[in-house]
């Protein structure tokens, strides 16, 4: 169980790593976990970029939440027509991260978690903000991901 358990925060750790060596959190999330479900990092870099900032600085839905729901999706997700019960598990795990990330962070948008307009605020301002916070959005993805699905 220890062995597992230091693996789990090697994971963690690779996460904020990815994210501090300057890809974004999507990218972060999605390619520390792809290789475990047959997706290639290079390709998993390429899809989560868009979704960094808030999917493309809109700061919607945070980028470390959409790159986990990601890996939930590459879990567990529907690829067969009729395997209704794959998309619904995936729904419900979707919906049990989001309240254990809302439940830390008390929401999932970026512009609320970093309270500062990436696109029309101070640009060094906002280095600064997802300097300071974005590291542990991802942290604290990461940690649900493992809680929640890779157990």
């Amino acid at each position: 169980m220890n062995e597992e358990k230091t693996a789990n925060q090697s994971k963690v750790n690779e996460a904020v790593a990815c994210f501090k060596n300057g890809f974004n959190c999507a990218q972060a999330i999605l390619s520390t976990y792809c290789g475990e479900y047959g997706l290639e990092e290079i390709t998993a870099l390429k899809i989560a970029c868009g979704l960094g900032a808030g999917m493309g600085r809109l700061q919607d839905t945070c980028g470390a939440v959409s790159g986990a729901y990601l890996v939930i999706g590459l879990k567990y997700g529907k690829y067969l027509r009729q395997d209704e019960a794959a998309k619904e598990k995936t729904y419900a795990l979707v919906r049990e991260f989001a309240q254990l990330f809302e439940a830390k962070n008390k929401t999932t948008i970026c512009r609320e978690l970093l309270g500062i307009d990436l696109i029309a605020g101070d640009k060094q301002e906002a280095a600064e903000r997802v300097n300071e916070i974005c590291p542990n959005m991802v942290r604290d993805a990461a940690q649900i991901l493992e809680s929640l699905v890779l157990e």
